[in-house]
């Protein structure tokens, strides 16, 4: 079953991520894009996704872009992981606190999140069940 690390609702068309993204340097705060010209989906847009990613990379300062994207209306619906990543979490519980905007994070099985790259569009539910479409 996966963890949830942050709780929350959300629904949107996946992102899947080929490779961990550090949003500090790699991902455009006024608008969300991915900026990081060695990452496979270097231009994609990362606003309103649910992004699925194996992991995130990089500097503390995520968490600072993390609440930079939310208070501009350009983070992620959801972020769903493989593997945990505590900075980011920090950014969401942060713009959470600043901005009452919430951004659900969950950490995957290995099975979920192999379902989740290949999955058009998720929900996320509070309690961590992930709705595959």
């Amino acid at each position: 079953m996966a963890t949830v690390h942050v709780a929350g609702a959300a629904t949107g068309l996946v992102l899947a991520l080929d490779e961990p993204l550090s949003f500090w340097g790699g991902v455009r705060e006024h608008d969300g894009v991915i900026v990081d010209v060695h990452h496979p989906q270097h231009g994609r847009c990362i606003a309103g996704s649910v992004l699925v990613m194996p992991g995130a990379r990089g500097s503390s300062s995520s968490s600072s872009v993390m609440a930079e994207l939310v208070r501009g209306g350009h983070a992620p619906a959801a972020i769903l992981m493989g593997t945990a990543d505590p900075i980011l979490v920090v950014g969401a519980l942060v713009a959470q606190e600043l901005y009452q905007v919430l951004v659900p994070i969950v950490v995957l099985t290995p099975d979920e999140y192999e379902t989740a790259v290949h999955s058009a569009r998720i929900t996320v539910e509070p309690n961590g069940q992930l709705l595959f479409e």
